[in-house]
């Protein structure tokens, strides 16, 4: 559905965020550029810089709507001529459901579809082909909100999906560690959401008590907004925030708008979202899965396993192609019979990532909550790579002589004895219910 962003600058430095929606290219195109030619400086100047993002497509309403309202838009301008009674039906949407003013354009100037328009909440009218005032006349009709706290987000955001072939192959393990690594690593807003109802445990892997979860985010998700999302989260020392799933079974399953405009609100305020949804995939059909999203689907070395990750990427998400990233988890060489190459045939592409088994390691007597971001193994090392290669950064060095703890480099000096207890005690504190 995106097509492209344009951003153009004028005098002023008031800023007004546009979503240009038409499937038309060539109409389209001229209403973008009577845009950016209106905010230049000159006669017919709007003295206002704009943020133009296009779509080539109505959005679904149930889907892409609530994702497209989430960036939170001063303007939406929407192509009354490829489809009319979807285009009022877009138009009546957001005017019901966002503070963003609704304009219309057309090559018609119909009184009857003027009125339909007015009805359903458009504010301005635009006859193509344009007189050279009538953007300007029409933008300046705005009131300017995009400066106004509350209202920046990245300029780019990243949806990261770890989805598991099959209930136990370590899904929330890898997705905690991951978001763990990549919020430290590249310094920027991260947020983890553990979808994996009814009984996801990242809060768990991470040592963390949470006060609020998914279920608070999702019931009450019609007015679900940046700020009340902050007040959902909780924030792990590493700077990592997180939306824990619930401890008690939820009261009835959220309907895919939930979550959808859960993950709206998300990315309208983080550089990265990693969503951990353990093997539910009862959630395909929504924006978790959709074209922007980057898919780790984990598997292990097992026949169930294998085969259960060869029909997901052949029936669902062989379309995906490098937003795809396969991770054989608890890998050991040859074992099951399974060879490289005869898992890769099985599954019909590469795999992109491999995480070693705890068990082989030396790590697989480790509590469950042995503080993340303390611990320095093989596995940890593996999934950083992933994080690092996800934000782009290089891979990192192997350290050869103690680890980074909290951010800061120190040598561990206590027996593994030691270590083991404080684990331990962890981890019962943290299944109690008490704060660690």
């Amino acid at each position: 559905m995106f097509t492209s962003d344009r951003t153009s600058e004028a005098a002023g430095t008031n800023v007004l965020s546009i979503a240009l929606i038409g499937p038309d290219e060539d109409r389209r195109r001229t209403i973008a550029d009577a845009l950016q030619a209106a905010a230049q400086p000159g006669p017919e100047s709007s003295g206002v810089s704009l943020a133009i993002e296009e779509f080539a497509a109505y959005p679904l309403e149930t889907i892409q709507l609530p994702r497209m309202l989430a960036l939170q838009f001063d303007v939406v301008l929407v192509d009354l001529d490829g489809d009319t009674d979807r285009a009022l039906s877009l138009v009546e949407t957001v005017s019901a459901t966002s503070p963003a003013i609704s304009m219309v354009y057309s090559v018609r100037a119909h009184r009857d579809l003027a009125i339909r328009c007015m009805r359903a909440g458009a504010r301005e009218f635009l006859n193509l082909p344009l007189a050279p005032d009538d953007v300007a006349g029409a933008l300046a009709r705005v009131p300017l909100r995009a400066s106004s706290p509350g209202r920046t987000r990245p300029a780019s955001s990243k949806l990261f999906v770890f989805l598991g072939t099959k209930g136990g192959c370590g899904v929330t393990r890898i997705a905690s560690r991951f978001a763990l690594s990549l919020a430290r690593d590249s310094g920027k807003s991260t947020l983890l959401i553990d979808l994996g109802l009814p009984l996801g445990d990242a809060a768990l892997q991470l040592g963390m008590l949470c006060n609020y979860s998914t279920e608070n985010a999702l019931e009450d998700w019609t007015r679900l907004d940046a700020n009340f999302l902050r007040t959902l989260l909780a924030e792990h020392v590493s700077g990592l925030s997180v939306l824990a799933a619930p401890k008690e079974f939820p009261k009835a399953q959220a309907p895919l708008e939930a979550v959808n405009k859960l993950l709206d609100v998300a990315r309208s305020g983080f550089h990265y979202i990693v969503a951990d949804l353990g093997s539910r995939l009862d959630l395909r059909e929504s924006s978790l899965f959709d074209e922007s999203a980057y898919l780790y689907l984990v598997t292990q070395a097992g026949i169930s396993d294998l085969r259960n990750a060869n029909h997901l990427i052949t029936q669902l998400f062989s379309a995906r192609r490098h937003r795809l990233q396969v991770v054989v988890n608890r890998d050991v060489p040859g074992a099951a019979g399974c060879d490289d190459d005869a898992i890769e045939r099985t599954l019909s592409r590469p795999v992109e990532w491999r995480v070693p088994d705890e068990d082989a390691t030396g790590m697989g007597g480790r509590p469950e909550a042995i503080p993340l971001a303390a611990e320095d193994s093989a596995v940890s090392r593996s999934i950083r790579q992933m994080a690092r290669s996800a934000c782009g950064l290089p891979p990192a060095e192997a350290q050869k002589r103690g680890f980074r703890f909290f951010g800061s480099d120190r040598r561990s000096q206590a027996e593994p004895e030691q270590n083991s207890r404080m684990a331990s005690v962890v981890a019962s504190a943290v299944v109690r219910g008490e704060r660690v």
